[in-house]
């Protein structure tokens, strides 16, 4: 069977709507998925084990770098975050979308690896709305809200490093274009010849 999968990255500034949009378009979408990264941070109420993240000790985390187990890593936050290698593997084998949400440091590394990723960027509206944000998820202290906002601003920098653009002012408009995008994708010639062969092979 053909690999017909594409492989996508987003990242956006903590705070943009990344995972919400994501998760909202993964819901409308078939073949189409989101990777579930390694994690060595907390666990957060509410959070499942394999479902928001693969939640792993430093250790057990350094070991699977070593044996070359993910695609990518990075630290964020004083936290180590990764990719698996075999999870997009089997993903893409099967003909499916996969997307992963990730920072930019992740995002070169995939590129890297991967030069035929689809990388998209989500802004928030403003500087100002996206500190509105983190204040209210009400979950973080005034010290690691203002850790993040600093980080927000390199994080945007990189913004042009990325193949597509999504400003995050308005949900639904927001999740249409990111939806746009993938399906637009799925469109190219390269992968409509995949995809429908033996029809194109009829019709000639």
């Amino acid at each position: 069977m053909a690999k017909i999968g594409t492989l996508f990255t987003v990242s956006a500034p903590s705070g943009a709507g990344k995972t919400s949009l994501l998760k909202a378009v993964a819901g409308q979408l078939d073949h189409f998925s989101i990777s579930v990264s390694t994690t060595t941070r907390t666990m957060r109420p509410g959070e499942q084990d394999g479902v928001d993240y693969h939640f792993a000790t430093q250790q057990d985390f350094n070991n699977r770098v070593a044996q070359g187990e993910f695609l990518e890593h990075a630290e964020v936050f004083g936290n180590m975050y990764g990719t698996s290698v075999l999870d997009v593997e089997r993903a893409l084998d099967a003909g499916d979308d996969i997307v992963l949400e990730i920072d930019w440091q992740g995002a070169q590394q995939i590129k890297k690896r991967m030069p035929s990723v689809v990388s998209i960027f989500i802004l928030p509206p403003s500087r100002k709305t996206l500190e509105e944000r983190l204040q209210g998820r009400g979950q973080d202290d005034a010290e690691v809200i203002a850790n993040r906002m600093a980080s927000a601003i390199n994080e945007i920098s990189h913004y042009t490093e990325y193949d597509y653009v999504i400003i995050n002012d308005d949900f639904e408009v927001a999740k249409a274009e990111l939806s746009s995008i993938i399906s637009a994708e799925r469109l190219k010639l390269a992968k409509q010849q995949l995809k429908h062969r033996q029809l194109i092979d009829d019709l000639l």
